[in-house]
């Protein structure tokens, strides 16, 4: 990792001035004319001009004892990947317990006697919520209760929402599930926001697209963990209990992967305000940066087409995931097993490909074009599973890979567009739009393969939106075209473009 050192390695680096979130100490005292902007349109052209921000880890710190060692200072390598290991459990079991029905979509449709449109409402009931809560949750994060608090709240949330669901699996109550989701979601998306928050506190700079890729592997091997454990682990409690019993202990099993969750969060908390108090970074409302919510009508052009491709990829992914079950067991006449197994792989293969694609990124930057060629592969691999009878492993490998590219390079995205102090609202805005897309989508889905059991339709309806997620990552291009050009700039073309506007 880069920092700046000392040119006199006893001359204190921290001076009586408390740095803003994100800044550095030298850089907290500079004249306001003097401050750098973003790089998708500033001041002088009458668009609106944003505060580059930085790590808070760009000046190096000398501390003594305990807390200067390589496991307690707060810059020190292993500390940060101690943090980052704690903020990437925290989406464990939110995506571990969030594909409990897909892992259990014969099993729960036998044992609750419902409908494939009426299994479906148990996504769009965690989706519900969210089309308006992550903004909320954001925007709490951001002026009132901070990331720590906000997000030990949403990870217990999602706990006790995990505990209402498998409670309607003991009653035999769908309505019960659908309240237990519906709570579930309320935690579930926030904690995610709150987690990028993290990420991007920590590690703005050169690391973040491989932060993000790493937190995204870890979520992922939840979910995979998800599909292969929970068929037969219903099926070892189904030999003691009836079907809608045993439905209700297998939810209440999973749900301990949520304690664990919030038990990172309380961990994570305490990691956080240390190295607040250490590298004197203002706590939220101390840096005299306000983020009001009419500030998103300030936000630009470019933000809100990353937010449509963003629910247009993930309303073709996490829906195909859910349902994708009995497609499998339809085309190619699997056992529910060896499909769980399949559908498992598009998380198997991104968790150690998201780290890597996340660390080229770093290197190689351009991440418009990154994403464009991901969306370009997804519709590929889904025209081979509509329409062709090899085998899915190639269809579904290339699309767990396409989906790694794609996270790795579209969330650090609204970071290089959006000033640290507000990127909490932007976070929960793109997920509160991606939950209202994922919702219809997913009711639309179910009531689809009711209609058409073949599946074919259903996939030509996703490819649509993978469509839809092409021509926005375009718009995005033509935006940043229009402007400066940095969202798309290689690593080094940034880094230039940087010194060139910080000597202005």
């Amino acid at each position: 990792m880069d920092s700046i050192e000392s040119a006199d390695e006893h001359t204190p680096l921290v001076t009586e001035v408390k740095p803003k979130r994100g800044r550095t100490t030298s850089e907290s005292v500079r004249p306001r004319k003097e401050r750098t902007t973003s790089m998708s349109g500033t001041g002088s052209d009458g668009e609106r001009g944003r505060e580059r921000t930085f790590s808070a880890s760009d000046m190096e710190l000398e501390l003594s004892g305990c807390a200067g060692s390589c496991f307690c200072h707060p810059q020190a390598f292993l500390h940060r990947v101690f943090g980052l290991s704690l903020m990437c459990l925290l989406g464990f079991g939110s995506y571990f317990c969030f594909d409990n029905p897909g892992a259990l979509q014969s099993e729960l449709k036998e044992s609750m006697n419902i409908t494939t449109a009426q299994f479906s409402n148990l996504y769009s009931w965690y989706s519900w919520p969210n089309v308006v809560l992550p903004i909320v949750g954001g925007f709490l994060m951001d002026r009132v209760l901070g990331t720590r608090f906000g997000t030990i709240c949403f990870a217990f949330i999602i706990v006790i929402g995990q505990a209402i669901f498998a409670f309607g699996g003991f009653l035999d109550r769908l309505w019960v599930m659908e309240i237990g989701r519906f709570v579930f979601g309320i935690g579930g998306e926030s904690l995610a926001v709150a987690q990028n928050t993290y990420a991007v506190a920590w590690f703005k700079g050169k690391e973040l697209n491989m932060v993000f890729g790493f937190q995204l592997s870890v979520a992922r091997v939840g979910s995979t963990v998800n599909f292969l454990l929970m068929g037969p682990l219903f099926e070892a409690i189904s030999e003691y209990v009836d079907g809608p019993t045993a439905v209700g202990w297998t939810l209440l099993i999973a749900g301990t992967s949520c304690l664990m969750s919030f038990t990172c969060a309380l961990m994570l908390a305490w990691m956080d305000k240390r190295r607040n108090r250490l590298l004197c970074i203002s706590e939220v409302g101390e840096s005299g940066e306000v983020v009001k919510l009419s500030d998103v009508k300030l936000f630009p052009m470019s933000f809100w087409f990353l937010t449509l491709a963003c629910l247009a990829y993930y309303g073709a992914i996490f829906p195909f995931v859910s349902l994708a079950q009995d497609f499998f067991k339809t085309k190619w006449h699997m056992s529910s097993q060896e499909a769980n197994k399949i559908i498992g792989l598009v998380y198997l293969v991104s968790a150690p490909a998201s780290p890597l694609l996340g660390l080229m990124i770093d290197k190689t930057g351009r991440n418009i074009t990154w994403v464009f060629l991901a969306v370009l592969a997804s519709i590929g691999c889904h025209c081979l599973l509509a329409f062709t009878m090899l085998s899915p492993y190639i269809g579904i490998c290339i699309l767990g890979v396409a989906y790694s590219l794609l996270a790795s390079a579209l969330w650090p995205i609204a970071a290089l567009l959006i000033p640290e102090y507000q990127l909490g609202t932007a976070y929960g805005l793109m997920q509160a739009i991606q939950n209202l897309g994922t919702a219809l989508i997913t009711m639309a889905a179910g009531s689809i393969v009711d209609d058409d059991p073949s599946y074919k339709w259903l996939e030509v309806f996703f490819i649509g939106w993978l469509v839809v997620s092409l021509m926005s990552t375009v718009c995005i291009w033509i935006c940043d075209c229009a402007t400066s050009g940095y969202i798309n700039m290689s690593i080094p073309e940034r880094q230039e473009f940087d010194a060139r506007r910080a000597q202005l």
